[in-house]
This record gives C-alpha cells, sequence and structure tokens, in this order.
C-alpha cells in the first residue's frame, strides 16, 4: 500500500484490530480506531499522537455511529477504507443457550458491521471509491458444534459482504469478506461469551471441544501481524478479492467442506432435479 489512506477500524484494543491499527502506523496511514473507553482511546492514541484517533463507540448504539462517522468525515476528511474488525464469540449448544445470547452476538458482529458500513457508503459513493474489509471466520463457511450462533452471526456477514460488492461495485467500491482460522487473539479466551452447560446429553459431544478450544487458546497456528499485512496487501490491490481466507487451516477446512457439499449435491442430483416443472 504505497498511497497514504485513512483506515476507520472498529475495536482496535486487541487482536486483529490492534494489529491492524500498528502496521497501517507504521505504514505511515493515518488510523481512527474505535474503542469501548476513555482510558482504551488514550492508549491507542499514545501509540502514534496525531496519527492515531480515537473514538468511544460501541457498535451496536447505531444512532452514535452515523453521528461519530459524521464527525470524523468534518474532521479527519474521507474515509478511504473502512474495516468491520468489532465483534466477539459466543461458545454453547443452541438448545442450552438463550435467544438473548443470540440477539447480542447478531447486533454486534452483523447489525454493527452493517450499521458501520451504511454510514460510511454514502461518502464512499460520492467519491466513487472506497474499500470495506469485514472480518468474518473460517466460522462463516464452516461450523462446529458449540458455536452456533457465532458461526450464524459469521455466515450472514459472508452473504451481506458478497451481495453488497455487487451492489457497490458500480461505484468503484470494493467489499472483502476476510475469514480467518485460528489466530493468536483474545477470541478464545478473554472476550468469548460462555453460556453455561445445563443439559448432559450434550457433555460427550461437547466438553471435549470446549476443553481442546481451551487450551490451544494463546498457543494457534496464526500470527496476527501477518494477518494484519495480509489485510493492507488487500487494501492496496487494485482488484481485491471478494472472500480472503487467512490461515492454512482455514483454507484446509474450507476445502473439505465445499468437497464433501459436492459429493452430497452429486448424491442427491436425481431429487433436486426431480423438482423442475
Amino acid at each position: 500500500m504505497s498511497t497514504v489512506k485513512t483506515l476507520l477500524i472498529t475495536g482496535v484494543s486487541s487482536g486483529f484490530g490492534r494489529a491492524l491499527a500498528i502496521e497501517a502506523l507504521a505504514a505511515n496511514h493515518r488510523v481512527i480506531g474505535t474503542v469501548r473507553s476513555e482510558q482504551a482511546k488514550a492508549a491507542f492514541q499514545a501509540l502514534a499522537p496525531g496519527a492515531a484517533v480515537g473514538y468511544v463507540l460501541d457498535v451496536t448504539d447505531f444512532e452514535a455511529i452515523d453521528r461519530v462517522v459524521a464527525g470524523i468525515e468534518s474532521t479527519a476528511g474521507p474515509i478511504d477504507v473502512l474495516i468491520n474488525n468489532a465483534g466477539y464469540g459466543h461458545e454453547g449448544v443452541m438448545e442450552e443457550s438463550p435467544l438473548a445470547e443470540m440477539r447480542r452476538q447478531f447486533e454486534v458482529n452483523v447489525f454493527g458491521a452493517v450499521a458501520m458500513m451504511k454510514a460510511v457508503l454514502p461518502s464512499m459513493r460520492k467519491r466513487r471509491r472506497g474499500h470495506i474489509l469485514n472480518i468474518t471466520s473460517m466460522g462463516g463457511f464452516i461450523t462446529m458444534p458449540g458455536i452456533t450462533y457465532y458461526c450464524g452471526s459469521k455466515f450472514a456477514l459472508e452473504g451481506i459482504s458478497e451481495a453488497l460488492s455487487k451492489e457497490v461495485r458500480p461505484f468503484g467500491i470494493h467489499v472483502t469478506a476476510v475469514a480467518p482460522g485460528s489466530f493468536r487473539t483474545d477470541w478464545a479466551g478473554r472476550s468469548m461469551v460462555r453460556t453455561p452447560r445445563s443439559i448432559p446429553d450434550y457433555d460427550p459431544l461437547f466438553d471435549p471441544i470446549r476443553t481442546a478450544r481451551e487450551e490451544k487458546s494463546g498457543k494457534q497456528l496464526g500470527d496476527p501481524v501477518k494477518a494484519a499485512r495480509a489485510m493492507l496487501d488487500v487494501v492496496g490491490s487494485d482488484a481485491p478479492p471478494v472472500h480472503l481466507l487467512l490461515g492454512s487451516d482455514a483454507l484446509g477446512l474450507v476445502r473439505e467442506k465445499l468437497l464433501g457439499m459436492g459429493v452430497e449435491m452429486d448424491a442427491w442430483e436425481e431429487v433436486t432435479r426431480s423438482t423442475d416443472g
């Protein structure tokens, strides 16, 4: 990315958001980051006084989003790149997990991301350029027991990203859904919300998965700094992808999923075709 750009990144306090902010600042870009507290804002701005500008914003406060983005555009100028990073993981068997937890998962991971996109699109459309990166997950392609709500939210964001890319392509705006595999972030640690277990029937299936995830936390294959650099390369591309997997684990698991879908479609092709009238 040789051209200096203004990036708006949600959730820069930790994980991918922080890594992205640091790498973008090192490349001399201006980074506007959203955080959840004044303390986090001060810490972020201290990374690069003048170049790192923080805003306290909850992405589920939809009215505040429009106000904050308008304020950014009036003071910092046009936003070249929006990176929707803010989000969290919910762990819990669906039958055990209250609908309120699903609603919160979707409010943050889906509605918050969409609200951010809707806030930046008018300016990008007017200028006929811009790039939106939505950080999804390999859980937007593959699924695992015990993260049903999370996978649902990421499948939704993948679909929204792909459809939006077709709507705004005529205006010179790119949309990329970035789907990381397992990385050394706080996703499986303090950032994850866990529903208490209550139905013993699920113990044999779910207990080993939860144990393995907790033991693996902090030791994952993926390096967030390398992921950040890859995402900045995408932002600098003249022909960025609509979907980008990050991590060899994501690549292998998604390829396996697609192969399995092909086998299943072939097995049921006769039934599928039988409904044509």
